[in-house]
């Protein structure tokens, strides 16, 4: 219950931190740490009875209470079907994935501040624990999800030379570092697909591609890990 409690304390600030974050972009932990936690300017009172801020204002408590259940319940599932061993490292990893996606939907950016320490305790997660992976086969996740995104790019850039965004390949890095090299293929053909269905429903040809891998990536850990 505690964890469920804390994965519904942490959801509901999914979009202000996103949000915070697509104003300073930080560099640092220490200086997210230090803005997340910086109250911002107070609103007059002429702009908070504005209806334009008032519908933004509601659509926002919504997107925070929706984050809020969809991490509650993937907390409660992290700790019912992983091993108690490893339930505490899945919930960081699924955690860490929301916040990316949130992150990366707002400003089609992945920041190093969190690929960067996915990827390094995935790694540690893999050296310490067993990991879900072994540190073998997490190592070469690491370096698949490098190099296998970064391949790609080069064989399709004259067709769209965003193909893959910098901030996808870390991504993929420190999944595969999570889950390991044959799994990572699957978290990228499942992402492709995922991202298909919502081009197709939006209408869209482009888009942020990490919500697809962080998807893919929470469906994965539970399909191949899960008990």
């Amino acid at each position: 219950m505690v964890y469920v409690l804390c994965g519904l304390f942490f959801g509901l600030f999914i979009p202000y931190i996103a949000r915070r974050f697509a104003k300073f972009m930080p560099a640092t932990f220490g200086y997210a740490l230090y803005r997340i936690f910086t109250p911002g300017k107070s609103l007059n009172r002429e702009r908070r009875k504005n209806p334009r801020y008032k519908n933004l204002r509601s659509a926002f408590l919504r997107r925070s209470l929706l984050w809020g259940i969809v991490t509650a319940g993937l907390t409660f599932a992290a700790v019912r079907f992983f091993a108690v061993g490893t339930a505490g490292w899945a919930v960081y990893f699924i955690w860490t994935l929301l916040l990316l996606t949130e992150i990366d939907d707002r400003m089609e950016l992945l920041p190093d501040i969190l690929t960067v320490p996915l990827l390094i305790i995935g790694f540690n997660f893999a050296v310490m624990n067993g990991g879900w992976a072994g540190i073998g086969d997490s190592a070469a996740g690491a370096l698949g999800g490098y190099f296998i995104p970064a391949l790609a790019s080069l064989t399709l850039v004259w067709k769209n030379k965003d193909v893959f965004g910098g901030g996808d390949i870390k991504l993929l890095a420190g999944i595969g570092a999570w889950l390991g090299l044959e799994n990572l293929l699957y978290v990228i053909i499942l992402s492709c697909g995922l991202f298909l269905v919502y081009a197709l429903l939006n209408r869209r040809r482009q888009g942020a591609f990490g919500p697809a891998i962080a998807a893919a990536a929470i469906i994965v850990a539970f399909f191949m890990f899960g008990y």
